[in-house]
């Protein structure tokens, strides 16, 4: 039941359920208390409901938006508790008592500075926010843009301005209690004089010399830079905040470009979201500012999803248009029909180069070019598995990664309701053993109880299997080498936290201002990230069964520790591929072998699993006697078709691809000024700008 309640109020976590229902119970006993009258009991319960309040507020919880609407918001909660406190006072009989006046004069005064208080704030939040928002890009030399207020003046400001009666409740209150009218003359002046100098506080940062330049300015700045440095390629990405993956999955190839890479994004909640990089960044929101911004020298412009913005750039002619896109796989979103309004699109096989043949939407099979998939750079095979994980009667690892259960009951969404857990059983229960690590999607559970109770039970048996291992005298272990890893863990986690945790900006101005990474420090931190994964796997023995559910060790790294994987249609599969290890696919909707894989390429070298898990048996012989595997061969023709050759390496298939582009796009824009000169009428002036054909006013694109 508080599950269910956690999942409908949208909350976190208990706590944060608990600290509503407190805060919410609490009123109904204020007034009760301020009838009776009882001062303890209202002061108890006044502590609760402004516990339970700042509690919220400081969690971020998703219901302190519900309550405001439904007319229970921040400010009505303050109102109403103040007006039980009067009531409280006349129940005393001391409603002749000039503490009843001053209390009531307190509290409409302080009503009073609230709109002045909330106008600085809105004035300061928004002189202070950038037409354009920027990483790595030097304009602190260009502009001026001045410190950000104290993050204590404007972070939660509309919470801590009413949290200032509590000066005046408590002085009441002690008024009440004791007959003595200094403390409640006392806390209300305190209360408005706190007030005051809140207002006053936030007076100077309205001034000019405290807010940046004007957009005019700021956009002058930035085309300066753009000038300087002369971007060649740009990654363009538009999208929700939860879209953020997108783009941060294609970081690590734009900063392995040969050419000069440049970031343009449209929403600064997914700059927010993005991970660092030493590539430079502009998050433009306003359309006419980006289609004025001076990106004449950029060449190739790489889109990662097929979003309306995106016309925003593709209007320009300089530059060549290409669709990435962000992932491969049997989706009808990877034969999007809009993607016939890019140049090119490029995908990681020869599958994609199909699949838009079969789907016939307009592609043209000659602006198709193949180009592997980068960011599966990292995946080791299975020779550098054994190699790096040592000797060979070491106990094989089996991932078993699940996704989610999706938005709908579809039984083909996952194999954790159906056959998860006879996976698991199998796999802990297999002769000769092998080590289990069970990573599930990070949304599982989140919209059905069912998978959340499975993945529950899926859990526990992990656990007790590892319990069980752990408990028999002939898994030896070295406790000291795993005393050394656990704490060379602490060291790396201390030192990536020195290296990440310091740099919080003040607001989007300042970290505009200074957003430059630090490209050694940068590299500091993903050295260290390999060194904390080395350490994290040697902090327990080799044999012990795990549940991963946390962020780190990423997946690519338990793609890399296995031995061969377990899981359901998703990119996963598709990735896991690049590895060459063998793996299985669940079919929990029983389609039946043939038709799951025709329906699905990514299973083709698949040993598919019916909802018994019986077939696991085929799966591990091969993992403990490579000539028992029938698929491998399979699986590398698999590989190829999917992912692209092994030779070159992606990352230099990219690179010729991004070069080949922007020959073409330079061969156009030459042509194009060849034949404006040639049809340049006799007599005009030089240089002087001629109409053409269709042209129908509005500024020139500039390149």
């Amino acid at each position: 039941m508080i599950s269910t309640a956690i999942r409908v109020a949208r909350v976190g976590s208990a706590a944060e359920l608990a600290a509503a229902a407190l805060m919410m119970l609490g009123f109904p006993c204020l007034m009760l208390a301020a009838l009776l009258p009882s001062v303890g009991a209202f002061a108890a319960a006044a502590a609760v409901t402004y516990l339970a309040d700042h509690y919220l507020h400081r969690r971020g919880s998703y219901l302190v938006n519900r309550l405001s609407k439904v007319r229970a918001g921040l400010s009505i909660r303050f109102l109403v508790r103040q007006l039980l406190l009067v009531l409280l006072l006349a129940r005393l009989d001391l409603s002749d008592s000039r503490v009843f006046y001053a209390a009531i004069a307190c509290f409409l005064a302080f009503y009073g500075f609230q709109a002045p208080h909330s106008a600085l704030v809105t004035l300061i939040r928004l002189r202070r926010k950038m037409p354009v928002a920027t990483r790595n890009v030097d304009l602190g030399s260009r502009i001026r843009i001045p410190d950000a207020p104290p993050r204590r003046l404007l972070n939660r400001a509309a919470e801590k301005m009413l949290h200032l009666d509590l000066v005046a409740v408590a002085g009441v209150l002690v008024t009440g209690a004791t007959d003595n009218n200094v403390y409640g003359f006392a806390g209300t002046a305190a209360t408005l004089g706190l007030a005051f100098l809140y207002v006053v506080a936030l007076v100077p940062y309205i001034r000019s010399g405290k807010t940046p330049p004007k957009a005019e300015k700021v956009l002058a700045a930035v085309d300066d830079w753009l000038r300087t440095y002369r971007p060649e390629t740009v990654l363009y990405f538009s999208g929700s905040k939860d879209s953020a993956y997108q783009v941060n999955m294609w970081l690590e190839t734009m900063e392995q470009l040969d050419t000069r890479p440049l970031i343009i994004l449209r929403e600064r909640a997914i700059l927010d979201r993005m991970a660092p990089t030493t590539v430079p960044v502009i998050c433009v929101p306003g359309g006419v500012h980006l289609m004025n911004m001076d990106l004449s020298t950029v060449r190739v412009a790489l889109y990662a999803a097929n979003v309306g913005k995106n016309i925003h750039l593709l209007r320009v002619p300089t530059m060549k248009h290409v669709f990435i896109g962000h992932g491969d796989s049997d989706k009808l979103a990877s034969v999007n029909p809009f993607s016939k309004a890019y140049d090119e699109v490029w995908t990681a096989g020869r599958a994609g180069r199909d699949r838009y043949a079969i789907a016939d939407v307009g592609v043209r099979d000659e602006d198709i070019a193949e180009v592997g998939r980068p960011q599966l750079a990292p995946i080791r095979t299975a020779q550098d598995t054994q190699v790096t994980q040592g000797a060979a009667d070491r106990c094989p690892t089996v991932l078993y990664a699940p996704t989610w259960e999706g938005w709908d009951d579809n039984p083909g969404n996952t194999s954790i309701l159906l056959a998860g857990e006879n996976i698991v059983r199998r796999l802990v229960q297999a002769d000769p053993p092998v080590r289990v690590l069970y990573k599930p999607h990070p949304f599982t559970g989140t919209r059905s109880a069912q998978a959340k109770a499975a993945h529950g039970r899926i859990v526990a048996l992990v656990e007790k299997a590892a319990a069980e291992r752990a408990a028999d005298p002939r898994r030896g272990t070295d406790a000291a080498a795993r005393s050394a890893a656990v704490a060379e863990l602490a060291r790396v986690e201390a030192r990536i936290e020195q290296l990440t945790g310091g740099g919080e900006s003040g607001d989007e101005a300042e970290a505009t201002r200074d957003g430059v990474v630090d490209t050694a420090a940068h590299a500091e931190v993903a050295r260290l990230r390999a060194e904390w994964n080395d350490a994290y796997w040697r902090s327990f023995g080799s044999w012990e069964h795990r549940v991963i559910t946390g962020a780190e060790p990423r997946l690519y790294d338990c793609f890399n520790v296995s031995d061969a994987m377990v899981s359901d249609i998703s990119s996963v599969v598709s990735d896991y591929i690049a590895s060459g290890k063998p793996y299985a696919v669940t079919d929990s909707a029983e389609l039946g072998v043939e038709e799951f894989k025709r329906q699905n390429t990514a299973v083709r070298a698949a040993v598919i699993l019916s909802n018994s898990a019986a077939e696991l048996d085929e799966l591990l012989a091969g993992v403990f006697d490579p000539s028992a595997d029938a698929l491998a061969g399979d699986r590398r023709e698999l590989k190829r078709y999917l992912l692209g050759p092994d030779e070159p390496a992606s990352i230099d298939q990219f690179n010729g691809a991004v070069r080949d582009l922007a020959k073409k796009s330079r061969a156009r824009n030459q042509g194009q000024e060849a034949g404006a000169a040639a049809a340049e009428p006799a007599g005009a002036v030089p240089g002087q700008r001629s109409a053409t054909a269709g042209e129908t006013g509005g500024a020139a694109v500039k390149g």
